[in-house]
């Protein structure tokens, strides 16, 4: 089973496509809303280089936007 998290905020539409995606799907998922916790944001930046949402990380892989193509195919690698 691959490990899914996926980094969000309140406001982001295309954080709510993405988790109505993979709950359609049935795909299990963490989500770390970056909104409660600032400094994550932060964290996040540094591995990634990138300051847009929704991120995506699938044991070690990063997606950035809603991208579900992709997401799939690294699931099913």
């Amino acid at each position: 089973m691959k490990n899914i998290t996926i980094y969000t905020t309140n406001s982001c539409r295309y954080c709510v496509m993405l988790k109505n995606f993979l709950m359609d799907q049935k795909i299990p998922f963490k989500e770390v809303n970056l909104e409660t916790n600032p400094a994550l944001m932060q964290d996040l930046v540094r591995k990634t280089g990138q300051y847009g949402v929704p991120q995506t990380e699938i044991n070690g892989q990063w997606v950035l936007g809603f991208d579900p193509n992709t997401i799939i195919n690294l699931l099913n690698n």
